[in-house]
């Protein structure tokens, strides 16, 4: 009966202590803090300046801990935009292309709203709209552009649900649109 209330007397250690080494090990997301800054500059991309709205409606709205980012394609330093339909005007690497120059401008309006992409704690949703020929159908490897960026650039925190759809035409015959969801901290 002593040998068993010994027991007792340092079960509730051995519970605690299995329990501090069941925590999950940090990811390499989270071992190192990553500073996006610093790594849009290994990866050679300059942020252009946010790009204002075409029409009545804002940037971004912030509810909660969500960012709501509105539509953007794929706007070049100089000003104009990569225009025509994949599928005829355009490669399937040229729309891969545009969507990634989209990501890049997303990026540019998020840190806008934010300060520093550093807040991002996750991309969560990407909306990606192709403007294609009816008969193009490779939609998700256009948008891979912009999804492999944000991977890029955030890691697993770059991650994110998606749907990639084709369209008959989009704003000012632009190539690509994509708008998305970001959750931040």
């Amino acid at each position: 009966m002593k040998l068993f209330n010994q027991f007792l007397l340092i079960l509730p250690m051995i519970f605690i202590m299995s329990c501090e080494n069941a925590k999950e090990p940090a990811s390499s997301d989270s071992a190192v803090p990553v500073m996006i800054d610093e790594r849009l500059k290994e990866l050679g991309i300059e942020l252009p300046p946010a790009s204002s709205p075409v029409a009545n409606y804002v940037n971004a709205v912030q509810t909660g801990n969500l960012v709501f980012l509105a539509g953007k394609g794929p706007l070049k330093p100089d000003g104009t935009y990569i225009t025509g339909k994949v599928g005829a005007d355009l490669t399937l690497e040229q729309g891969y292309q545009a969507a990634r120059l989209t990501g890049i401008n997303q990026l540019a309006a998020l840190k806008a709203e934010l300060g520093s992409l550093d807040r991002v704690k996750r991309i969560v949703k990407v909306l990606g709209m192709v403007n294609s020929t009816p008969d193009f159908v490779d939609h998700p490897k256009v948008i891979n552009g912009f999804s492999d960026l944000m991977v890029e650039v955030f890691g697993d925190k770059g991650k994110h649900a998606r749907s990639a759809v084709g369209m008959a035409s989009l704003p000012n015959g632009i190539a690509v649109e994509v708008e998305l969801i970001v959750e931040i901290e």
